[in-house]
């Protein structure tokens, strides 16, 4: 098929030019003083992405390795955690935890909404013994975009007094959506890099607290690949404890100067633009976003529920063979009910303008019950956006 491939999915998302260009430097010795010069600078400047002045380690693996590093490096076998079942990957990070021996209570969920810090804390406070060793919460439920108020459930903790570590997934949020790890008093951050970082699947992040550091001595969880302990070792001098992803890192590199040269600010607020955009041409369609709570929706993505009786695999089967736009697929408990727009990393207006214009003549071509106009819905708020700008300067 002629012409650009338009990936909406909500990640791994497009690749900028840019970044391909950094992976594709030769190989060099990852023991070598070159090397250590690459590692200080990836190393250092993950810290402004977090938002932390504590250490941030990076794993060549995907954001599934670094749920597990969050694990094994602060608890131990039959601790108790609290969860929250905000969508399909919350669930499996559950799943994650029990295999590891731990104690799961888990906090249902319609999938519609994010955590409920309210709920959080009154099971915290039900907590008389602090058995609850952490409160682990998705911050961007990429299966349903809704996105979850860390910062308010951290004010809950606080507010139970409860001493239970802070465990945080930003894999599908982290350079897309304001985050704040100290700020915030969030004892683990993990994180991957194939979302707003807009690199390939292949890293993966725990940015640590010192309270998550003091865990880390003394729980009894084993592991090897994942210490942390081993790994800052070496990253003391820019170097990693085994072979590091190292043309990835050439990647990150890259990816870490081009949000610099943007500004976060301006990275999170084309965010929100892009999302507003996408939420009006759905209303303009007639149908319905799968997050119901307007400040939870995503700005990374846009989940869309299908009318009863329609399959949203179909509709996205016949959009790809028709207009060559990707989507995302519903999952767990949603698949067949959602197809999702994604709206991240390297997007602008006229990216999404040109996947929502294939989605408005997907939905023609299955036959899918919907109004026109949910483009020109797009399109207005762009307008507004730059008639507010012209008019503040």
């Amino acid at each position: 098929m002629q012409g650009r491939h338009f990936l909406q999915i909500p990640g791994p998302s497009p690749i900028p030019d840019r970044i391909l260009r950094a992976i594709a430097m030769p190989i060099i010795d990852h023991r070598s003083a070159e090397f250590a010069e690459l590692g200080n600078c990836v190393l250092d400047g993950c810290k402004d992405v977090f938002k932390t002045k504590q250490p941030v380690i990076i794993f060549p693996s995907s954001g599934t390795g670094a749920w597990e590093a969050a694990i094994v490096n602060t608890l131990s076998p039959r601790d108790k955690v609290l969860m929250v079942e905000t969508g399909h990957f919350a669930t499996l990070w559950k799943q994650i935890a029990t295999r590891f021996g731990l104690e799961v209570d888990f906090v249902p969920g319609d999938w519609r909404h994010g955590a409920d810090p309210a709920a959080i804390e009154a099971k915290l406070l039900e907590d008389k013994s602090h058995s609850i060793k952490a409160v682990m919460v998705v911050h961007n439920e990429t299966s349903t975009g809704a996105t979850s108020r860390i910062a308010e459930i951290r004010q809950s903790i606080d507010a139970a007094k409860h001493p239970a570590l802070f465990m945080v997934d930003t894999i599908s949020s982290l350079a897309s959506v304001d985050y704040r790890h100290d700020e915030w008093k969030v004892d683990v951050t993990v994180s991957g890099s194939q979302k707003g970082l807009m690199l390939p699947p292949g890293l993966g992040f725990n940015a640590i607290s010192e309270k998550a550091l003091t865990a880390s001595k003394d729980n009894k969880m084993p592991r090897s690949f994942w210490d942390w302990q081993e790994m800052l070792k070496h990253n003391n001098a820019g170097f990693f404890p085994y072979t590091p992803a190292t043309n990835l890192l050439f990647g990150l590199k890259e990816a870490l100067e081009m949000l610099k040269e943007e500004g976060f600010d301006n990275v999170f607020a084309r965010h929100k633009r892009l999302a507003t955009a996408c939420r009006a041409a759905v209303e303009a369609w007639g149908l319905e976003v799968l997050c119901q709570n307007p400040a939870e929706q995503s700005p990374v993505l846009t989940g869309v529920l299908m009318p009863p009786g329609h399959d949203a695999d179909r509709f996205r089967k016949i959009t790809l063979e028709k207009y060559n736009v990707s989507l995302g697929s519903g999952l767990g408990k949603v698949a067949g009910k959602v197809f999702r727009i994604g709206h991240l990393g390297e997007c602008n207006e006229l990216s999404l303008l040109g996947a929502l214009s294939g989605v408005e003549m997907g939905l023609v071509a299955a036959g899918v019950p919907h109004r026109g106009g949910g483009v020109d819905a797009a399109m207005a708020v762009f307008e507004d956006k730059q008639r507010i700008n012209r008019t503040e300067r």
